[in-house]
């Protein structure tokens, strides 16, 4: 059977997985009767990538096309977690760049095509969405020929074949069809995909060499080793030499899989260019290279673009520890986090000073995906504002600066503006799109981009699409003041009552309703100035034999704002920090007791 590897690479929300799902369904990889017929973003199987509308993790499919299989990688479209896209698109011959015929190319579109041309992947092209609203293929396209001028290196890299697609529809057309009601289904593109991903490189009489891209684990088998086999063939029960960054070592190969639609099924035997899993490697990490024992030299390892935030991650120390987590010591999280670098390449850790784990990631989306598994993991903990990471070359400090494209409503564009242009960044382009929207890009560091979201979705009243795209380290530039208010802090413990709220709410928007309880320290609201206030929230009306008029009319409390994790770190100024558990999120002063706080701050 021939043999062809394909990754599919798209901005977040191009339409990228639903047309995964229409070529699994369409290929007879499910039985008729299978729940999988009837069921969308098949491969998007994790819990978050489902409530987020997202992939996240890279995966790996097969399916088989009269007497072709084609593996296919799945790889996210967010920009915080190319990482993953870094690490698939070595097992890929070709790439499937699906563009939105409305929104066209985007920034991490950029991104994902400037990595598959590094690589020399044969790129083929499908405008999707093209039943949308006020959508423009045409022009799609042209703006995505204007991308592949802009990045392409060798003549070669400007001819790519283009498919026309209604991806949620399963339907695929190799020209703009004047009628998309019309029965069709996603033969061409089928077709498309055989005739065009090129075969792996004849590599069958050399020794078995594969890099290791990616890893997975359960409790049968133990760790699985997956990657590409590049040259040779592989067998079970052969032996074989693991290089890693360090050493040496010999394995016999236990056991062999690949895929076969979501399916993992077992096979004696890998050849040149399958895409397999490997258990019996006990020290197997990414990047690593397996091969036969004649082979002397590793194959280059995975490089992997440096992280530009960090986040420091302590146990929980709030007076209300240990009452809704079960893991909640040191140890626990050190060791989740080591789990978690065995397989999250754009992920990096070291200690702090105080003992806190300095966790390095792709950004704020990327970090808070991980604290997020680990609270539904039972874990409690504490979190610091995020940080840029500063780097220092030649003795000049540099700093991550970002692409950030929005679309915002034409009565917003300005006052968006000047918000982004007093944290440092440029203005590089401003179009209106269409009769209500504006598209604006920046160019600004990665440290005026924290806490932006919160503040650009108020300004907008919810109406904004934002991208982020990493561009390089530049120089470091000039402090960014602080914009956002002071906050309301508990100066008690106990339980918020309406008496007490009600006060509050006179002095800002609160974060919590009647009956939450509380301790000092914790921030309960936001202030409409810009220093923080101590407030009793937990205070109740005191009882009189006295009635005065109107003295005892209900309390009507605003409702609370409530914020998600990631808006939550958004939120955090250095001084605070985020707790973290199964049930709760709670923002609180570093510094709970009032009247240490104020010495401290009479200190500085």
């Amino acid at each position: 059977m021939n043999i062809k590897n394909i990754a599919v690479i798209a901005h977040v929300d191009h339409g990228k997985t639903s047309l995964v799902d229409e070529l699994l369904k369409q290929s007879h990889s499910f039985r008729e009767n299978e729940s999988y017929m009837n069921e969308e973003l098949i491969l998007d199987s994790n819990d978050q990538e489902r409530e987020r509308g997202i992939t996240i993790l890279a995966k790996n499919t097969a399916i088989t096309y009269k007497d072709t299989k084609i593996n296919i990688i799945d790889t996210p479209g967010h920009s915080d977690f190319s990482g993953e896209v870094e690490r698939t698109l070595n097992m890929a011959d070709a790439a499937l760049l699906i563009v939105d015929a409305k929104e066209g190319p985007m920034p991490q579109t950029r991104y994902v095509l400037k990595k598959a041309l590094e690589l020399g992947l044969k790129i083929i092209l499908v405008i999707n969405k093209i039943d949308k609203i006020d959508c423009n293929p045409k022009q799609a396209l042209n703006r995505t020929y204007d991308l592949f001028l802009d990045l392409a290196t060798k003549e070669e890299d400007l001819e790519f074949p283009v498919y026309y697609a209604i991806g949620r529809e399963g339907k695929a057309w190799k020209h703009l069809p004047e009628d998309y009601n019309e029965k069709k289904d996603l033969t061409d593109l089928f077709e498309g995909l055989v005739e065009h991903i090129p075969s792996p490189e004849d590599l069958s009489a050399e020794p078995f060499q594969m890099l290791i891209s990616s890893l997975d684990w359960d409790n049968y088998k133990g760790k699985y080793a997956l990657g590409r086999v590049h040259s040779g063939s592989i067998r079970r029960g052969m032996d074989v030499t693991l290089f890693t960054e360090k050493a040496k070592e010999t394995y016999k190969i236990e056991n062999l899989y690949t895929n076969q639609g979501l399916n993992r099924i077992e096979i004696d035997e890998g050849l040149t260019g399958d895409i397999v899993y490997i258990t019996g490697i006990k020290n197997a990490s990414i990047g690593d290279t397996l091969s036969d024992t004649s082979v002397t030299e590793a194959m280059p390892r995975i490089i992997v673009q440096d992280p530009t935030i960090k986040i420091a991650i302590s146990p929980n120390t709030s007076p209300f520890l240990g009452r809704e987590g079960k893991l909640v010591t040191s140890r626990h999280i050190k060791e989740r986090l080591d789990k978690e670098l065995e397989t999250n390449v754009s992920l990096k850790m070291e200690m702090g000073p105080s003992g806190e784990f300095l966790v390095s990631g792709r950004g704020e989306l990327h970090l808070s995906v991980l604290l997020e598994n680990m609270r539904r993991e039972g874990f409690e903990m504490q979190v610091g504002k995020p940080q840029v990471i500063i780097k220092e070359e030649d003795g000049i400090k540099k700093e991550p600066y970002e692409e950030l494209s929005l679309q915002v409503p034409n009565n917003a564009a300005s006052s968006v503006t000047g918000e982004i242009l007093k944290r440092g960044g440029l203005l590089v382009l401003q179009k209106e799109e269409g009769t209500m929207t504006t598209v604006l890009v920046f160019e600004i560091p990665t440290r005026g981009t924290l806490g932006l979201r919160n503040l650009l979705l108020t300004a907008t009243k919810g109406s904004l699409v934002m991208n982020t795209s990493f561009i390089e380290f530049r120089q470091l530039g000039n402090a960014i003041p602080k914009i956002r208010n002071g906050v309301l802090v508990s100066s008690s413990q106990g339980k918020a009552n309406p008496y007490g709220l009600n006060n509050a709410q006179n002095r800002g928007a609160l974060f919590i309703g009647s009956g939450t309880e509380v301790y000092e320290g914790m921030i309960v609201g936001l202030n409409t100035r810009g220093d923080d206030m101590d407030i009793n929230v937990t205070k109740e009306k005191k009882m009189t034999n006295v009635r005065s008029a109107g003295g005892d009319e209900a309390v009507i409390l605003t409702p609370p704002i409530v914020m998600d994790l990631e808006q939550s770190l958004n939120f955090l100024e250095n001084d605070e920090l985020l707790e973290v558990t199964p049930k709760s999120l709670r923002t609180r002063k570093r510094i709970l007791n009032n009247a240490e706080r104020a010495r401290e701050a009479r200190r500085k």
